[in-house]
């Protein structure tokens, strides 16, 4: 099958905003990144399950967006809109985590060294820098960086952004892709930020290591939405780089993208402007012609790069070997600072522990004396208080002899003096008691005289009762 390469042109306009990440399924297009489609209507007739929306997004800022064949490892298309290009040419390739792991909590493209280890099943579902190595192909920019400015440029290397190409069909397509929009498409819009641009790729039955898809062929589609609008397509066939050919777009939707419509409204195939197609092929027309001029000079630039590599060829060992002995002085450096570094460390470990040491016994020894000079005062102290506190106990033990002592004969005198009061005191007492002992001895001699008697009375009775008979009734 022949491979080729098509450019669709289509021009068309809208404002929007965008917030870049993988975009789910209950959402509308592609969300935020709708702003990158004329009209905010992506491209129609891509349905398989296997293909994944991105949102691409670089420093938390919209950049492009990408319709992902995690089947196919590449991109379908990518949508985006074209700015002053930069001088930035530093590749820095990215990765969209939330292909593989959308769990995961990174919501924008990151650095693929960055996640490795980090992202559940990286690679699973799309291409990364070990699947080109050692291929011969290179990771082709389906959205080339030529055409933006700094920032935009590191947000297009992404492996969701590229294909795998040669590095002469690479280094023709962004060639092209370039001199088109500039030359072209830019000079026939009446402003940049109308014009919209596709570029996509349609997978082959080849593959880069058994994974990663090799387009078939590749396409770009432009769209400024103006008073005068107007549609596009070119094709440049990969065996033959310096060919540009032109068809429209239905022609390209029928002959590339069965089934797919690519643009809506005066984007497409109504208000066409006659007089800015014949402009925009008459601009093409003059590309055509500078890169048939530069024929002669590529095949001189392949002779040249074939003595390049001849000569590469033979002074590699010499490269080789030169790299092995920097190699081998390098480790030998490495080495002898290593040596010295345990040196210095162990000889420092060493007097750091004697100055520890030393410095532990100063301060246990001002310690100590400090313990000493401060318990004197608290002992002489302690002394003075017990010496005031022994005199105070012989004063009370004086005193409390002393009291003992002058307390016998003042008791004595006190109970002298106080006897003949008692015992006058007493006398009233004592006659009061001995004159109830008088009667109460009387009242007992008669009460025992009055029990007597009635002892008598009742044993005499009882005699009479006995011995003595009743007397009868007649009586």
């Amino acid at each position: 099958m022949e491979t080729s390469i098509v450019f669709l042109l289509c021009i068309s306009v809208f404002p929007g905003f965008s917030q870049g990440r993988v975009v789910g399924e209950d959402e509308t297009g592609f969300a935020e990144c709708n702003m990158f489609f004329s009209g905010q209507v992506p491209p129609e007739g891509f349905t398989e399950p296997f293909h994944v929306k991105i949102c691409q997004q670089y420093n938390k800022k919209p950049r492009f967006a990408t319709l992902y064949s995690t089947k196919d490892k590449i991109p379908l298309y990518s949508a985006f809109k074209y700015t002053k290009p930069g001088q930035n040419e530093e590749e820095n390739w990215l990765v969209e985590p939330q292909i593989d792991d959308p769990e995961n909590d990174l919501h924008e493209m990151v650095r693929e060294a960055d996640v490795v280890g980090t992202v559940a099943n990286l690679g699973a579902n799309q291409a990364l820098t070990s699947d080109y190595v050692g291929s011969g192909y290179e990771r082709g920019l389906l959205n080339p960086s030529v055409l933006h400015e700094e920032d935009f440029q590191m947000a297009t290397y992404t492996l969701t952004n590229a294909v795998p190409l040669s590095p002469s069909l690479s280094k023709s397509w962004h060639r092209d892709i370039r001199r088109v929009v500039e030359q072209a498409l830019v000079p026939h819009c009446s402003r940049k930020d109308h014009l919209y641009l596709l570029a996509g790729a349609i997978p082959s039955s080849v593959r880069v290591k058994g994974k990663v898809s090799v387009p078939e062929s590749l396409w770009l589609a432009a769209c400024c939405d103006g008073p005068e609008g107007w549609s596009l397509g070119l094709v440049k066939k990969t065996n033959d780089e310096n060919s540009l050919v032109d068809l429209m777009v239905g022609e390209l939707e029928k002959q590339h993208l069965s089934g797919v419509h690519l643009f809506k409204g005066s984007c497409g195939k109504d208000k066409q402007s006659q007089e800015k197609t014949e402009a925009i092929l008459q601009a093409l027309s003059q590309i055509r012609s500078g890169d048939q001029a530069g024929t002669s000079d590529n095949q001189e630039a392949q002779d040249s790069g074939l003595v390049r590599r001849v000569a590469g060829i033979i002074a590699t060992p010499f490269i080789k070997l030169l790299e092995l002995l920097i190699y081998v002085f390098v480790e030998l450096v490495k080495f002898v600072f290593y040596f010295l570094w345990l040196v210095i460390k162990r000889v420092g470990s060493t007097v750091l522990d004697g100055v520890y040491s030393l410095w532990n016994g100063v301060v246990s020894y001002l310690k100590a004396i400090s313990m000493v000079l401060i318990s004197i005062p608290y002992d002489v102290g302690r002394v003075i208080i017990n010496i005031f506190l022994g005199f105070l106990q012989i004063v009370q033990d004086v005193a409390t002899l002393t009291y003992r002592i002058l307390r016998i004969p003042v008791e004595f005198v006190l109970h002298l003096a106080a006897f003949p009061y008692h015992s006058i005191c007493a006398i009233p007492s004592v006659l009061k008691d001995l004159a109830m002992g008088i009667g109460g001895t009387f009242s007992l001699v008669i009460d025992a005289t009055a029990a007597l008697l009635h002892g008598f009375y009742y044993v005499a009775g009882h005699i009479v009762k006995r011995f003595v008979p009743k007397g009868s009734s007649d009586d």
